[in-house]
């Protein structure tokens, strides 16, 4: 049945007009897979360009979109590295939900960025070296996106050369807790041809004792046009990164190290024509871990490591296409299949040593889903969205996930929205099948949200503001039942709020921008602040720029349960550049400039006030 929609409308596309040109401002991919009207969709899409990415010269895109978008916090402990396991930093949350539990996606390229055991996202891998510009939707993407995407979805859409011609790039810098950050880029286009190759190397002692980082990786991306229609793409990254932890403030760790690699690899087959267009792609994800859990006493060292691989392999199968005017259809098939091995080896010997884990600590999956989402224009002012999924996963059963939306355009450049979609995420293994509190009786987890939503663009693009209203009640959960010792679903949310941005390009020199989220919870979730808010500043004067951004996290429950703890804190973070020459340019950075004592994870103090300075080379 797919294939002929395909085929209907590669058909159909040689007769049919171009999509009428809109604004780069307002084209994404995220919503709708294909590149798409923003105003014409009825989530909300944020995107984060190259240019707002880089100016903080951050290595991670995290940072920068903790300040960008409204409502997002990622989790923080040092100077730079994340890590995993037990205490490890980077959840993702958005809304009371959080991608720490899985419950956000990262997508590279539309590709999922999770793997088999612990479903959740790896965040010291998603570097700014590779981004083109990032992409989150705010809300519900269960829909295109399926398990994980029941929060939202952070994609990362990356780089290309669009002219022919030659770029390298190198970004140096070093600064306070012996901090080094290390980026090459190279990127090629001549003909149908366009590659990209980018290496990177981080490292900190951070600001306690036993708490390094070390990490080093690279990416290769390559693209060939095989007609004016059909497009050849391929690409890979390897990431590999040493992380200690030395344990909270009152309860000290020893020798608690992670040796972790984690890579990703895709194909993809795309089609462009004038009124459809497609992509057939192939990926896989994959990882091995290596982890020393500690000891509270050094004279005692830890026996055994844990150790675990996970493997991904995934087929995307979708085509858009107009079959009526002002009308858009979109069909998909996605299959994954999903393998995790956990187990724990000798320290001594290295041999693999008996473990309590089910399954022999492996275990194998698929999930096979069909999708199909349906956009009319109505009127000129108002577009009807709908789309529904079915997902069949071998362990957890079959799933249903509808979604509806309403856009209006009222006024010129305004945009009122409202929308219905049902979020989802099925059970890791380590839920099922890994540790005491395991149950493979477990069932997928469920939201449905409510969002209203208003954005506006005036005085030639230069001024825009958004507001959007939102309600979220989830059930099914999953929380682990401290006196069975067990994982059930039991577990509910209801958690409303509103979200507020607003940017101005006052001249040519100065940019103004600002963003505020308030959440109400009815069970507080962990590391979820009550509210948050950013306002920045850009101001360039040549050869001088500066980025100034100030922003205020109140009410972050650090603990949840019968003694929860809240944190508030006020952060001040400038960038300082000097264009030396045309290809070269010094940069200064300081981070917590108010030198705040604050704590995002318990027992984890934030490092105080903390400098970087260094170059940036552009050829």
């Amino acid at each position: 049945m797919l294939s002929l929609l395909i085929l209907g409308g590669a058909m159909l596309s040689i007769s049919a007009q171009t999509d009428s040109v809109i604004s780069l401002k307002d084209q994404v991919v995220t919503g709708a897979r294909q590149i798409t009207d923003i105003r014409h969709l009825p989530m909300t899409v944020s995107v984060v360009n190259r240019d707002v990415l880089t100016e903080n010269v951050q290595p991670s895109i995290l940072p920068t979109l903790m300040q960008e978008i409204p409502g997002l916090t990622v989790t923080s402990r040092g100077m730079m590295g994340y890590g995993v396991s037990g205490n490890a930093a980077g959840g993702i949350n958005m809304r009371g939900l959080s991608g720490g539990s899985g419950q956000m996606m990262v997508l590279i390229d539309g590709h999922p960025q999770y793997q088999g055991i612990y479903g959740h996202p790896i965040a010291d891998s998603y570097q700014t070296g590779i981004a083109e510009r990032v992409e989150v939707l705010r809300g519900p993407a269960s829909v295109l996106y399926g398990s994980n995407a029941m929060g939202g979805v952070v994609n990362i859409v990356t780089r290309r050369m669009d002219q022919d011609g030659s770029r390298t790039h190198l970004t140096a810098g070093a600064g306070s807790y012996g901090t080094v950050q290390g980026e090459i880029s190279h990127q090629q286009r001549q003909g149908r041809f366009s590659g990209t190759a980018s290496a990177l190397y981080n490292r900190s002692d951070n600001h306690r004792p036993r708490m390094g980082f070390e990490q080093y990786g690279g990416y290769l991306k390559g693209g060939y046009e095989l007609s004016e229609h059909w497009k050849l793409s391929a690409d890979a990254n390897l990431n590999h990164f040493n992380a200690s932890h030395p344990g909270t403030v009152s309860s000290p760790l020893y020798d608690a190290d992670q040796w972790i690699t984690r890579g990703f690899a895709s194909m993809a087959l795309d089609n462009h024509y004038g009124g459809s267009s497609g992509s057939l792609s192939l990926y896989t994800n994959f990882g091995q871990h290596k982890i020393d859990d500690g000891t509270a006493d050094p004279t005692a060292p830890t026996v055994r490591y844990f150790r675990s691989r996970d493997y991904l392999a995934g087929v995307s199968l979708y085509q858009s296409m107009q079959l009526l005017e002002g009308n858009r259809l979109t069909a998909g098939v996605d299959y994954q299949h999903i393998y995790g091995h956990a187990y724990y080896t000798s320290k001594a010997t290295g041999e693999e040593l008996p473990t309590t884990n089910k399954q022999s600590g492996e275990s194998h999956r698929n999930d096979l889903a069909a999708y199909i989402d349906i956009r009319q224009d109505l009127f000129s002012w108002m577009t009807l969205d709908a789309g529904i999924r079915v997902d069949h996963h071998s362990v957890t059963g079959t799933e249903w996930i509808p979604q509806a939306g309403l856009v209006f355009r009222l006024i010129e450049d305004g945009t009122l929205k409202a929308m219905a979609g049902k979020g989802f995420r099925n059970p890791t293994m380590r839920e099922m099948y890994l540790y005491p509190p395991s149950n493979e009786e477990l069932e997928p987890e469920r939201t449905m949200n409510y969002e209203l939503s208003w954005k506006q663009y005036l005085l030639n693009d230069r001024l825009s503001y958004g507001i959007n209203l939102y309600y979220i009640k989830g059930d099914n959960l999953i929380v682990t039942n401290t006196t069975l010792r067990k994982n059930v679903n039991t577990g509910e949310i209801e958690n409303y709020g509103v979200e507020a941005e607003a940017s101005w390009q006052v001249n040519r020199r100065i940019s103004l921008r600002t963003n505020h989220a308030y959440l109400h919870m009815e069970a507080p979730v962990l590391s979820a602040p009550e509210y948050v808010g950013f306002a920045g500043v850009r101001y360039e004067l040549d050869p001088f720029s500066m980025q100034l951004g100030l922003q205020y996290v109140d009410n972050l429950y650090t603990a949840v349960g019968a003694s929860p703890r809240k944190e508030s804190f006020c952060l001040l973070n400038a960038t300082l550049g000097y264009q030396v020459t045309r290809n070269l340019k010094c940069w200064v950075r300081g981070e917590n400039l108010l030198d705040q004592e604050y704590e995002i994870i318990v027992g984890d103090p934030m490092p105080g006030a903390s400098f970087m300075a260094g170059v940036i080379i552009s050829l």
